[in-house]
């Protein structure tokens, strides 16, 4: 790959991006009234207001930096393989973000580095011409990584017109997303030719990328199958998944769901509680993928009639669950526990038009996924795991709150112990088997003769 010339191909589309900036100019007042409204569920949302236009950093980091933006928690949490490989480069590095729950997910992932003046945590500015060319000009990176599917135009127009080089690596591409792109036409397309390079998870997202007109584009794998899980946190699921396994009980996790999900899932368990299909009942963890809807999903389950508790009533491993049929995951971080302890993981986003949830993660921990047919945004990560039998995908339509189809794939699954464990065996070997995709993007960059060291 070779960093881009604009002369050559991803200009900036003059008059579709004159018209970007008056559209942001005139929402952004809307924008701060989003964060306001945010800050009814944490005050912290209008902490670094600045920072949001540009300005405002008052703990300056040395320029030549590696700049990575990971906008949430879940690039974050992917990008944590690559920002440690850098740290142990001994790079400094500018990790940027768009979200609270994002910066939140850093500053617990690198507290030692940020402690140490390794790494810079900051809002990423709207995308306005002054607040990014401040932000540009104040920390002067050497090199920009934007994660996964960011692509925003300032910013990437201003990085290939006077640098840095900006890459998009574990990149991924739907196609329901690049048909978005290409009903801008030229612009759309313009906006991903003018990165540096694309560093994609798989041929399905590079070829994607490739109808773009891009041309820089290499398959690396995808990094969220090097991220490591927290050994304590494991260790905490296993005492717990012992703690109900001792009493005959099995737990199922309901993870990352989105709104809607929660509605048919509670609505399959109750109906798989009823059939008495089972001698001792199992239990259902219900994690909703954001902490704002924790106590709407507490009404839910409520009104469901289910018996639950939360998972903050516990100052430790959840003990004494006799009793209970669902236990609300409200907590922050402590996915590896949940999977740790789940017999069996329904994949959150999948059962209604979300695109899924990253499924890596639970069967690195050895558990079992199962699967509703929205796979879009992790395609190729849900084939392999369907066909190496570390999942299933469920049978049967579960729009318009249907549960029946979910119900029997849950109990066809837990009164099947043996076909668990040869699941569960599956997971493992899939999330080993794919594993390596950092070393693949360190080598893709040192490529393109940046001095990173």
């Amino acid at each position: 790959m070779s960093v881009n010339s604009n002369s050559e191909y991803g200009a900036r589309p003059r008059i579709w991006f004159a018209v970007y900036q008056l559209l942001w100019h005139l929402l952004l007042p809307l924008a701060f009234v989003r964060l306001a409204w945010r800050a009814r569920h944490s005050f912290a949302y209008l902490h670094h207001i600045p920072e949001r236009l540009g300005f405002g950093y008052d703990k300056p980091i040395p320029s030549g930096s590696i700049w990575i933006h990971a906008v949430s928690v879940g690039e974050t949490r992917a990008a944590q393989p690559l920002i440690d490989a850098y740290l142990a480069r001994g790079e400094t590095i500018l990790l940027t973000h768009m979200t609270l729950n994002g910066r939140r997910t850093g500053k617990q992932l690198f507290s030692k580095a940020i402690a140490a003046g390794q790494i810079r945590q900051v809002y990423l500015p709207y995308d306005l011409c002054w607040p990014v060319e401040h932000f540009l000009k104040t920390f002067k990176p050497k090199l920009g990584l934007f994660m996964e599917t960011e692509a925003w135009p300032t910013v990437v127009f201003r990085c290939a017109e006077i640098g840095p080089p900006l890459f998009l690596v574990n990149a991924r591409l739907s196609s329901r997303s690049a048909r978005r792109v290409n009903q801008f036409g030229k612009a759309g397309r313009a906006l991903f030719q003018a990165f540096a390079g694309i560093l994609a998870q798989t041929e399905f997202d590079a070829q994607r990328y490739r109808s773009l007109g891009v041309k820089n584009v290499d398959v690396v794998g995808n990094l969220k199958f090097d991220v490591p899980l927290d050994p304590k946190l494991v260790q905490e699921g296993k005492v717990w998944q012992q703690d109900l396994h001792n009493i005959h009980r099995l737990m199922v996790c309901a993870a990352s769901t989105r709104d809607g999900e929660e509605e048919i899932i509670l609505k399959a368990w109750k109906d798989l509680l009823l059939s008495n299909a089972f001698a001792v009942q199992p239990l259902l963890c219900l994690v909703p993928r954001h902490p704002e809807r924790f106590s709407e999903v507490a009404d839910q389950i409520l009104s469901a009639g289910l018996k639950f508790r939360r998972r903050t009533e516990w100052s430790g491993v959840p003990k004494d669950c006799n009793g209970i049929e669902v236990v609300l995951g409200d907590s922050m971080g402590e996915m590896p526990m949940y999977y740790s302890a789940a017999d069996l993981v329904v994949m959150g986003g999948s059962l209604l038009p979300f695109g899924g949830q990253n499924l890596i993660e639970a069967c690195a921990a050895g558990c079992p996924v199962l699967l509703g047919e929205h796979t879009y945004n992790f395609q190729q990560a849900a084939l392999d795991a369907i066909q190496t039998g570390a999942a299933k995908q469920i049978e049967g339509d579960l729009l318009l709150g249907e549960s029946t189809a979910l119900m029997k794939a849950l109990q066809s699954l837990l009164l099947n112990p043996a076909e668990l464990v040869t699941m569960s065996q599956a997971a493992k070997t899939y999330s080993i088997e794919h594993q390596g995709a950092t070393k693949k993007i360190l080598a893709a960059l040192d490529q393109q003769h940046f001095t990173l060291k």
